[in-house]
C-alpha cells in the first residue's frame, strides 16, 4: 500500500499519509506521486496547492520542510497546509490556558507589562504608563488609568467590558483608542468591541448578544 495517496476535495487536492509510514518511506512515495502529478499540471499557469492530511499522527517539523522542500521542487505545486487530528501538548496547554480566566487584584505600575494567556478578572489598579495585555477577554472590576489589550496581539473577536473611562489607551487586537481623544462614558457596563467594518466600538452589557453572539452563550447569558 502506496504511504501517500492523492484525494481531490472541494478545497482541492489532499495529501493523504499514512499514519505508521517512515518519513522515508513517505518522501520515495511522494516523489512518484508528485512527478506524475507535475506532469499532468505543467500546461497550467496555476500552482496546485496540496494540503497535508496527517491523521493521528504528530510529524516534526524536520519532516514538514522535508516534506515541503520535494513539493517546491516540482514545477506548479506547493503544501497549502499540515492537518491533523491530534495536537502537541504546547497546543494543549495554550489552548487549557485561552479558556481559563485568571483573577489579579495586583498594581501595574508605570513602566510595567503584564502578559496574561486567556481571559482576565482584574481587580487591581493599573497606573499611567502600566500595560495589561491579555490573549483573551478581560473584565475590569478595578481601577484602569493606563493601557489595556483584549485579544493580543492581534485577535479582534475579544471583548473588554468593564468601566475604563479613565484609561489611557484600549485596545482589541490591532485597534486602539486614546481615550483623552475619544472620551469613554463613566459605566461598569461598558462593552468595548471590534466592529464588523474593523473599528473599535462601544456598546452596553445588555447588548452583548447583538454584540457578540458567540460570546454571549459561552456564559449563559446576561441576567
Amino acid at each position: 500500500m502506496q504511504s501517500v495517496v492523492l484525494k481531490g476535495t472541494q478545497a482541492g487536492y489532499e495529501l493523504i499519509i499514512k499514519e505508521n509510514a517512515s518519513i522515508r518511506e513517505i518522501l520515495v512515495d511522494l516523489k512518484q506521486l508528485l512527478d506524475g502529478l507535475s506532469e499532468k499540471n505543467s500546461n497550467s499557469d496555476e500552482t496546485l496547492q496540496l494540503n497535508v492530511q496527517m491523521g493521528n499522527r504528530i510529524m516534526s517539523q524536520d519532516d514538514k520542510n522535508d516534506i515541503i522542500k520535494l513539493v517546491n521542487e516540482h514545477d506548479n505545486l506547493s503544501v497549502g497546509s499540515f492537518l491533523s487530528n491530534v495536537i502537541t501538548k504546547e497546543e494543549s496547554k495554550k489552548i487549557m490556558a485561552e479558556r481559563n480566566v485568571e483573577v489579579m487584584s495586583r498594581v501595574i505600575r508605570n513602566g510595567q507589562e503584564v502578559n496574561v494567556d486567556g481571559d482576565v478578572l482584574f481587580f487591581g489598579k493599573i497606573h499611567e504608563g502600566g500595560k495589561l495585555f491579555a490573549t483573551g477577554n478581560i473584565f475590569n472590576m478595578g481601577t484602569i488609568e493606563g493601557i489595556v489589550q483584549a485579544g493580543f496581539p492581534d485577535n479582534e473577536n475579544k471583548l473588554i467590558i468593564g468601566n475604563l473611562h479613565t484609561a489611557q489607551q484600549v485596545r482589541v487586537g490591532e485597534q486602539y483608542d486614546i481615550v483623552d481623544d475619544k472620551p469613554i462614558e463613566d459605566s461598569a457596563k461598558t462593552v468595548i468591541y471590534v466592529n464588523d467594518l474593523h473599528v473599535l466600538s462601544y456598546g452596553k452589557i445588555n447588548n452583548l448578544k447583538e454584540i457578540n453572539p458567540k460570546f454571549f452563550n459561552r456564559i449563559g447569558g446576561i441576567e
